[in-house]
This record gives structure tokens, C-alpha cells and sequence, in this order.
């Protein structure tokens, strides 16, 4: 089933989201203020978010930006007390795909979810074009430029840019890259994986010893995270 972050800091509100949520048996995450659900967005792999206008720290309408503004997708249904009409308008021209006004039914937010999920499932996963820190991909033209200046990336670490892309936030094993980027006639090693990475990594990091973006995760594979400071395993 999906996998929902939901965030809201009236308690209540909170819990009766959640208790719905999974009780229709969907995987729930919540946070209580707009900062930590901002990072949680960008951490994990959701499908869908739930999100209140009237945050602490961050309000709604600036983390739908913000994520909006690093080319993600991620499917948003807003909530709020307020009945402006500006306030909808706003949320919306802001990129979320829904607005709901409280009080509201539990069973009309859920017809909502699923029509939004279902509008996304049918929507193509490719990117026009995706910004992040000081690096822009443009996947119609197959370019990538960091601080304005066009990178020379070979075809393999433009592919393998573009599949991390894609799956932003997911840890994706070694022998995934190998299946997905390239082809199985070629029959490569894992540590061939290691090699493009890192060399990917000096073009796109500030740091290539110290990624902020393409994240190595021990043991397992590696992760493009897309934050200011992304915490993770470093090469050794």
C-alpha cells in the first residue's frame, strides 16, 4: 500500500489522520512541524503527503515550495482552518494537487487521496528538468550544468545521474545500478559501479570526499538525497 507522511501539529488531528490512514491500511509517517516534514519528505520515499498550512517553524505553504522548487513530484493534499479563497489559490499555484478546508470527512480526504495517487501512478517519471544546490539537469536536452558552466558527463554517468534522480530518496543496491544503467551483455562488477559514482561525484559535490547529495549507505548501496546537509556513510 502507499506510504503517507502526514503533517499536522494539532494532536488530535494528528492521530485521527493516522488511525484513518492505516487502518485502510496504508504505511503512515508523521511529523509535527513543517521543518521536520520537510526533511522527511526529502529523506523518504513517500507516495502521497498530507499537509497543514498552520505549521510551527515551517508553515505548509513554504515546504510545498521548497520542495516543489528541487523538481519534486511528490503528490500534496494541503489542509487548513482558513475558508479564503486566496489561501486555496495560493496553496495551489504553489504546486499542491489538492486543498481540503477543515472540518472535513475522513472519507472525502481518503476519495481524494486515492484520485490524487491515481493521477500520479499515470503520470510519466521522467523529469523535464531538475535542480539541485548549484547543479541543473535538463533531460530533454541531456544537459548538465553546474553554476551556469555545461559538465562534460559521459553517457554512463548521465544515465546513472538520471536513474538516481528519478528514485530520490530510495537505496538503491549495486546490482540495481548494474541491471538498470547498464546492459547485461556487458557483464560489469560491482566495484564498477564504485568507480562511475565516484567520478560522478567530483563533477556534481563541491566536496567529492564529503557528498551532500549522492550519499554512499554501508553496506547496502547508495542514496541521492536531496538536502542542504544530507548526513550518510562517506566512501572509505
Amino acid at each position: 500500500m502507499p506510504k503517507v507522511l502526514i503533517v499536522e501539529d494539532d494532536p488530535p488531528m494528528a492521530v485521527a489522520l493516522q488511525d484513518g490512514f492505516e487502518f485502510e491500511g496504508y504505511t503512515v509517517l508523521v511529523a509535527k512541524d513543517g521543518e521536520k516534514g520537510l526533511q522527511l519528505a526529502r529523506e523518504g520515499a513517500f507516495d502521497l503527503m498530507i499537509l497543514d498550512v498552520m505549521l510551527p517553524k515551517m508553515n505548509g505553504h513554504d515546504v510545498c515550495k521548497q520542495l516543489r522548487a528541487a523538481g519534486d513530484q511528490l503528490p500534496i493534499i494541503m489542509l487548513t482552518a482558513r475558508g479564503q479563497e486566496i489561501d486555496k489559490v495560493l496553496g495551489l499555484k504553489l504546486g499542491a494537487d489538492d486543498y481540503m478546508t477543515k472540518p472535513f470527512s475522513f472519507m472525502e480526504l481518503l476519495a481524494r487521496a486515492e484520485a490524487v495517487l491515481r493521477r500520479s501512478s499515470n503520470q510519466t517519471q521522467t523529469l523535464d528538468c531538475y535542480r539541485f544546490g548549484q547543479v541543473v539537469v535538463d533531460f530533454k536536452k541531456c544537459e548538465t550544468r553546474k553554476d551556469g558552466k555545461l559538465l562534460k558527463l559521459s553517457a554512463r554517468e548521465y544515465r546513472l545521474l538520471q536513474y538516481f534522480i528519478e528514485h530520490r530518496g530510495e537505496i538503491i543496491e549495486r546490482d540495481t545500478l548494474l541491471d538498470q544503467v547498464w546492459d547485461h551483455n556487458e557483464a560489469p562488477l560491482t566495484r564498477t559501479v564504485d568507480m562511475h559514482v565516484a567520478k560522478l561525484r567530483k563533477k556534481i559535490e563541491d566536496h567529492p570526499s564529503d557528498p551532500h547529495f549522492l550519499i554512499t549507505v554501508h553496506r547496502m548501496g547508495y542514496k541521492f538525497v536531496d538536502q542542504e546537509h544530507a548526513k550518510g556513510t562517506k566512501e572509505p
